[in-house]
């Protein structure tokens, strides 16, 4: 068959350990041979992060913006433990944090169900989509050690010279830390807009939370902003279709989660959407059955999977051992991403590839085809577990009888 072609390149950011492998094998299996990729390479491997001194992150990011559709693979935020394994001159900040940065945008994240695995919490019945914040907070922090004897204050000086002072702690007993955390009123303003705009395309109710009584600055702009664009922008949208955008505390929030059926967007500030899009994606089954896409309010999308880079399966690998590594999340990145290319294109044979990709993967394991994470959870009585690549080549199998 005639290859499928793009007329306007994507970014591709490559990744690092067991993913980066994954995402070889997808191209060179699932993708190659029906589309002729039309991509902008960036790698991302910890390694190169380190030669560019993380220039790359930066140009990929600024990529994002030009062409307006990446994928990205899973990548390493390196912590103390992998400074000398990879031999590094600096514990280099999370990729997805600065491109998240670099596009001011939301994080949608969403479940892939599929027949056979049933969510640990049985009420579930519906896919709960997280919309994670993606600027600021804990991800664009400064952080100091503090010796004992010092005072900490956070200090505002306004345009005029003038400082506002207020005490944060006086370490006078023994040492400590401190954290300075920022937002932008602009950013928070376009977070709201593109959950509610989301709640209108999916026609479900849209959930925020904070922890405002106790953070009555921070937290509690959040919450106003939000009330703000739905009452002056949304409300008679929302009304009108019989949905609905309510405000509650974040514990509240955890609580009403696990009594619901789910059907509904979950809107978090940036740490809370990271923590609760992974116990959501484990709740439903797999942290590999997640899909994830950065949207920023200007229309740019990067799609990515939820996981990290699965580094247990990476050193089995390079032991020359068997792996099952689920590549469900990867396989719709590069899905995701193609189907928006496609749109944004006018291209409907790269839609309809991104249709069928989507399908048989689905297929495959609702036909008892799966990794060893699904093998342990499935419900279906005739399955057998795979190694990595034979799960891609059982899909393949079915995505070439789609193509016919």
């Amino acid at each position: 068959m005639e290859k499928i072609k793009m007329t306007t390149p994507l970014v591709e950011m490559d990744g690092d350990e067991m993913t980066r492998i994954l995402w070889k094998w997808i191209k060179e299996i699932l993708l190659e041979p029906y589309v002729e990729l039309n991509t902008e390479y960036y790698d991302l491997g910890l390694e190169h992060r380190e030669a560019t001194k993380d220039k790359v992150t930066v140009d990929s990011a600024e990529a994002t913006k030009k062409y307006g559709v990446a994928v990205k693979c899973a990548t390493i935020t390196p912590n103390a433990a992998r400074m000398p394994e990879y031999n590094l001159t600096q514990m280099w900040k999370s990729p997805n944090g600065t491109i998240r940065a670099a596009l001011d945008g939301t994080v949608f994240r969403t479940p892939i169900l599929v027949k056979g695995i049933e969510p640990y919490i049985p009420t579930w019945t519906a896919p709960i989509t997280i919309a994670r914040h993606a600027y600021g907070d804990v991800y664009k922090n400064t952080e100091m050690r503090v010796a004992k004897g010092c005072k900490a204050e956070l200090v505002v000086t306004d345009k005029d010279g003038n400082e506002t002072r207020e005490l944060i702690h006086d370490f006078s007993k023994c040492d400590g830390i401190i954290q300075g955390l920022h937002n932008l009123d602009d950013s928070i303003r376009g977070f709201a807009r593109a959950c509610l705009n989301y709640g209108l395309d999916l026609k479900q109710d849209v959930w925020f939370a904070t922890k405002d009584t106790i953070s009555k600055k921070y937290d509690h702009r959040f919450k106003d902003i939000f009330q703000e664009v739905y009452d002056t922008e949304y409300k008679e949208k929302y009304e009108a279709l019989g949905i609905e955008y309510f405000y509650t505390l974040i514990d509240d929030a955890v609580a009403r989660v696990i009594r619901s059926k789910g059907g509904y967007i979950w809107a978090c500030k940036n740490y809370d959407g990271d923590v609760m899009s992974d116990m959501v994606s484990t709740a439903y089954g797999s942290l590999a059955m997640m899909t994830s896409v950065l949207v920023s309010p200007d229309g740019i999308y990067e799609y990515e999977a939820a996981h990290g880079t699965v580094q247990r399966h990476y050193y089995k690998y390079l032991k020359g051992e068997e792996t099952s590594t689920n590549s469900v999340a990867t396989i719709f990145a590069w899905s995701g991403a193609l189907r928006k290319r496609g749109e944004l294109d006018g291209n409907s044979s790269l839609c309809d590839f991104a249709d069928k990709l989507e399908k048989a993967t689905i297929q495959t394991i609702e036909e008892g085809v799966m990794t060893g994470d699904l093998y342990l959870i499935s419900k279906l009585e005739n399955k057998k577990k795979v190694d990595s690549k034979t799960f891609l080549l059982e899909i393949n199998n079915r995505l070439a009888e789609l193509m016919k």
